[in-house]
This record gives structure tokens, C-alpha cells and sequence, in this order.
């Protein structure tokens, strides 16, 4: 236990940076996922031809590559062709955010089949048009339907931050291996970044499950779809 209270009085300053860090990327990231994704799952679903071509592919050659060499073609790729530069912290939300997005394009197209089409006709049918009906019809209901796998998501995200070191970025896991290396204490240090992790993870399951009890209603309740 004296080592933990030395790592914590020496370095919790860096550790509570490296939370920062972890914490920005994740919650930018899945903003970016979240309305990018409800775009192409969009696009894929009611869109023409071209644009279901052009969502299909992205999230088939997004979901279908690493995503750490999506972060290097974004942050070392694109400096080197000299048309762009992104900063450390942009190209981790930028990469993240657009891997995520591929994954959210399917939660939002498995909700949006999970609703009765009859809706969408009813709809249709009392002369709404198509953009009226996603938004004001199935919109609230897909939000909905949606949370169990956008936790999932959170969490996945959470991870993955910490593939943020390898641009150079002081994020919770970087955090530690810096620590290892200044004290040698390498087990101590990721026993600590992975107790973070679990804790932060457990958060946002339990603030998800809250929020996804509150939002339930009778018929078209995740807890329903997933019977």
C-alpha cells in the first residue's frame, strides 16, 4: 500500500490529467460517432443508391480495418501529403469519432428496423414526408432503443483512448507507463490505470441503465426489443 500512497502523492496530479484526457477523448468521440453514424445509417436506409453505396462502404472498410491504423493514416498519413495537420488531440477525437460512427450506423439501423413499419406508413399515409417521420415519428423512439448499445459503445470508447498514446498523448494509460518508467513501479502503475478504467466504466453503465429506465416506455422499451 506505501507505494500506491507514494505514486498518488508524486504523481496524482499527472494521473488526474491523464483521466482528463481519457475522458475529453471519449465523450468528443462519441459525439462525432453519434451524429455521424445517425447520418449513414440514415443514408443507408432511405437514402438513394449512391448514397447507400457510399454508406455501406465506408462502415464495411471502417468496421473492416484496425483502428490504430486508422489513427496513423489520420495523424502521420495526412501531415506527410502536407494538405492537412491535425494536432495530437484532434486526430485521436477525429479517428475515434469516425470509428465509432461505422459501429453507431449499425445501432441506429438494427433500431430503426426494430420499429413496427406500420408507423412509418401511418405516417406517410396522413401526409407527412419522409424527413417528418424520421425525425419526429421514429427519432424518439430509436433513442430509445438505442441506449443498451450505445453503452456498450461508451465503454468500448473508454478502451480505446488509450490508444491515444501512441500519438503522443498523456492520457491515462501513457500516464501510466510514465510513471513506470520514473519509479519502476510498472505493476503498481497499471494497477491503478486499470482500477480507473474499471471504475469509469462502471459509472457509465450504471448512469446508461438509469437513463435508459427513465426513457422506457410500455412497448418499445430496449428491454422489450432485446426479449
Amino acid at each position: 500500500m506505501e507505494v500506491y500512497f507514494v505514486i498518488f502523492q508524486k504523481f496524482g496530479k499527472l494521473l488526474f490529467l491523464g483521466v482528463y484526457f481519457t475522458v475529453f477523448i471519449t465523450l468528443c468521440a462519441v459525439i462525432v460517432g453519434l451524429v455521424l453514424g445517425f447520418t449513414l445509417s440514415v443514408m443507408r436506409l432511405y437514402g438513394s443508391k449512391p448514397l447507400k453505396f457510399i454508406s455501406t462502404t465506408y462502415i464495411e472498410f471502417v468496421r473492416g480495418t484496425p483502428i490504430i491504423v486508422q489513427l496513423f493514416i489520420i495523424y502521420y498519413g495526412l501531415s506527410s501529403t502536407g494538405l492537412v495537420r491535425f494536432t495530437p488531440m484532434q486526430a485521436a477525437i477525429i479517428g475515434m469519432g469516425l470509428n465509432s460512427a461505422a459501429y453507431q450506423a449499425e445501432y441506429f439501423r438494427t433500431a430503426f428496423l426494430a420499429i413496427p413499419t406500420g408507423q412509418t406508413e401511418a405516417a406517410l399515409s396522413l401526409g407527412m414526408t419522409r424527413f417528418k417521420v424520421i425525425f419526429f415519428v421514429l427519432l424518439p423512439q430509436i433513442f430509445r432503443v438505442v441506449i443498451p448499445s450505445w453503452t456498450n459503445e461508451l465503454i468500448a470508447l473508454t478502451q480505446y483512448s488509450s490508444l491515444a498514446m501512441i500519438l503522443t498523448i498523456m492520457e491515462l494509460t501513457s500516464v501510466a507507463k510514465y510513471i513506470g518508467s520514473k519509479t519502476f513501479f510498472y505493476t503498481q502503475s497499471f494497477a491503478i490505470a486499470g482500477l480507473i478504467y474499471l471504475l469509469f466504466s462502471f459509472f457509465l453503465t450504471r448512469l446508461m441503465m438509469l437513463f435508459e429506465k427513465r426513457l422506457a416506455i410500455p412497448g418499445i422499451s430496449a428491454a422489450k426489443v432485446r426479449m
